[in-house]
């Protein structure tokens, strides 16, 4: 497998439903719940692509550019967009969908760096 392929196969991609419980006061979705399955995408992907084990070392940025309202339904993808010698970029991007039409668009994206380690948590090469 090449490394285009490889990193094909680790794309991630995740649903879920915006329910009240994840909404702040203006009924949109915490931005802290974003970032907390966001960085759970990346790590997934991250893992799938090296099948080592990674731990997030940073989230370069994210960028919230829609609010998402509760009752949306929101994809999370997470895809690899750098290799280095023992880390990796996992960049996420978060699309709503409304859930009775076919509506759907951007609304959060972001970029986490992630280190391959070995048992004692010491960094090893991600290939």
């Amino acid at each position: 497998m090449d490394l285009e392929e490889k990193i094909q196969e680790s794309e991630t991609r995740i649903f879920k439903a915006v329910f009240p419980n994840t909404t702040n006061h203006y009924d949109t979705l915490f931005g802290g719940t974003a970032m907390h399955l966001m960085d759970e995408v990346a790590f997934i992907t991250a893992t799938r692509f090296s099948r080592k084990r990674v731990v997030t070392v940073s989230s370069d940025r994210i960028d919230f550019t829609k609010p998402i309202p509760a009752g949306s339904i929101i994809e999370l993808i997470g895809r690899v967009v750098h290799i280095g010698n023992t880390s990796l970029k996992v960049q996420v991007d978060i699309f709503i969908e409304e859930m009775y039409s076919f509506h759907r668009e951007k609304a959060i994206n972001g970029t986490f760096t992630f280190v391959a380690v070995d048992e004692n948590k010491i960094p090893v090469k991600v290939l």
